[in-house]
């Protein structure tokens, strides 16, 4: 192996071993700041169902929960008027959950407070970092779109 090979190798293996972990330490510390009204859990649930209403099964494979783990939140997130549960058009058998108009003001309040705070921390950067930081935001969209594919391939 030469050393542009190790390289490329041993930048692999970190990014592999700390992405992950940082971008949650990231969402984890961003979120803090905010109102602990929604959980981490609740909110991702409810981004999710920004995009449209989904059942119960996928929500649990989307939130990587356990089926009943997601009726219970469902159940609580209901109960606080965050999102309703509904018949599918197409088969009245089917149960949809969609986001109620609070839910979608609750989590836009939240995305608010986070933006202000990214903008506020990311002004104290200098303009190398900066710059660093946006191809870094637009290599993590393309993961994501990768990630994406395989997972709808699979």
């Amino acid at each position: 192996m030469n050393a542009l090979t190790t390289a490329r190798a041993e930048a692999i293996d970190l990014v592999a071993s700390s992405l992950i972990h940082r971008a949650s330490r990231l969402t984890r510390l961003l979120t803090s700041f905010g109102s602990r009204e929604l959980s981490r859990t609740e909110s991702g649930l409810l981004i999710t169902l920004l995009e449209r209403p989904r059942r119960i099964t996928e929500l649990a494979e989307t939130e990587a929960l356990a089926q009943p783990t997601v009726t219970r939140l469902v159940d609580r997130l209901e109960t606080r008027g965050f999102v309703v549960r509904g018949r599918a058009a197409q088969d009245g058998r089917v149960v949809l959950v969609s986001i109620s108009p609070t839910g979608r003001e609750k989590i836009e309040a939240s995305r608010v407070q986070v933006r202000t705070l990214m903008r506020e921390t990311v002004l104290e950067l200098s303009d190398e970092e900066l710059a660093e930081l946006v191809g870094a935001t637009e290599t993590l969209a393309k993961l994501i779109g990768t990630l994406q594919q395989r997972r709808a391939g699979a």
